[in-house]
């Protein structure tokens, strides 16, 4: 497996920090799906569950979409691949590609760079509309970190269960 990841640096701003680690777990997950098809992306881990590596990238573009757009743009714009707020939609991967996946969650972090970048500080407050309580950018960056970090958990296992291909 190629690893043309670049990490996060030693030294550095807070945002600075933060930009490069939710970066560098957002390539992690790129790598981990490099290479396969369509149906080796829908392979599940193992009955009863869902669980793919199409599941998680297409779940990762409605995390990306629930935590900044709808957070900081527009509370009201529809997910991604369910008509509520339903993230395990995105795990029903039946005549699902990579291709659109890819191309979905690709747009949605090109609006949460977008979204980061103009703001002016990570105490940039938006409304989180499950809780109704505002956030902080900060806490948002956060959260997609260690959401990032579970699920490239289990797309390391996903992976090795596919073609037994392990690592970073």
């Amino acid at each position: 497996m190629t690893d043309d990841r670049i990490g996060p640096p030693h030294l550095g701003s807070e945002r600075e920090t933060l930009r490069a680690f939710l970066d560098y777990h957002r390539a992690t997950l790129v790598m981990k799906c490099a290479g396969l098809d369509d149906e080796e992306m829908r392979r599940r881990s193992m009955p009863p569950s869902t669980l793919s590596l199409l599941g998680l990238v297409r779940h990762m573009a409605e995390v990306e979409r629930a935590w900044f757009r709808r957070v900081f743009e527009d509370h009201d714009v529809p997910m991604v691949w369910s008509d509520e707020v339903d993230f395990q939609a995105a795990y029903a991967t039946e005549g699902a590609t990579r291709a659109d996946a890819f191309a979905a969650w690709e747009a949605e972090v090109e609006h949460s760079r977008r979204i980061e970048r103009e703001a002016e500080s990570l105490d940039l407050a938006g409304l989180q509309p499950r809780w109704g309580e505002e956030v902080s950018l900060r806490m948002v960056m956060l959260h997609m970190i260690l959401e990032y970090g579970r699920h490239n958990g289990h797309a390391d296992l996903l992976r090795e269960g596919i073609d037994g291909t392990v690592g970073a």
